[in-house]
Formats: C-alpha cells, structure tokens, sequence
C-alpha cells in the first residue's frame, strides 16, 4: 500500500523569507516596488523618476527579481518591469502590507508624482524620449 505524499506546508520556512526580508531592507528597493505596483514600466522611466543611474536602478531591480517580486520582459531595446505576487499566501501578505505601507510614505507618493509628470510629458525628459509608455496592469 503506498502512502499519499505530505502535503505542502503553507507556511513557509524561515529560510525562504530572507530573501524577501533582505530585498525589502532597501529604500531604493521599496521605492521602486512603489513604482511599479499596479502598473508595468520601462526601465528608462524608474532612471528618471528617481534620479539615479541606469547601473544601480538596474541592480537594484535584479535584487528583486532574485528575490521573486519583480519580473522582467524585453521589447527590443527596452526592459520592462512588473511586480510579481508570490503564490505562497504568507508571502503574499507580508509583500502586500508593505505596498500598503509604502503607498503612504509623503516620500514615495512624492515619486508616483514625478513618475506621472514623466509618463505624461517624456519630451520633457531627454532619456524618455521614444520610450514605450507605461502599462497599467
């Protein structure tokens, strides 16, 4: 007689959560997951709505994508970025009450500003130029 597997143990061990505590540590990090919640966008536009180089917004996005909040497509030339929901629902939560907290920073609300002066106006901006607008998701 066999046995039926164990089932999957919903709560996730402590080792599978360092890396989503260790991506959040950041506060280039959370600024970008505020940025990108909700909506897909062009690398180009994280660059310029934060104001910092296109190596480090790059790295810290990969940062992300190792830690499985953030994933990433190619349209040509151009990189895009959407926030990933985990599917282990202690995870999940613990992702969603950050974005919830974060959404609140005056900071960070001070960045989804800039972001929308960006996305509507890229002529304004010399690196947005042909950029592809952003996707609402």
């Amino acid at each position: 007689m066999t046995r039926p597997a164990p089932a999957a143990d919903p709560v996730p061990k402590a080792d599978s959560l360092v890396p989503l505590f260790a991506a959040l540590a950041d506060p280039t990090r959370l600024r970008l997951l505020n940025l990108i919640a909700g909506r897909e966008l062009c690398v180009c536009y994280l660059v310029e709505t934060l104001r910092q180089s296109q190596p480090k917004i790059s790295r810290h996005l990969a940062y992300l994508r190792k830690a499985g909040v953030v994933a990433a497509r190619r349209e040509g030339k151009w990189m895009h970025y959407r926030l990933v929901r985990p599917r282990d629902p202690v995870t999940a939560s613990i992702l969603a009450t950050v974005l919830d907290s974060i959404r609140r920073d005056p900071k960070l609300q001070a960045d989804r500003e800039r972001l929308t002066r960006a996305c509507c106006q890229p002529s304004r901006f010399v690196t947005l130029q042909r950029a592809p607008q952003p996707t609402v998701l």
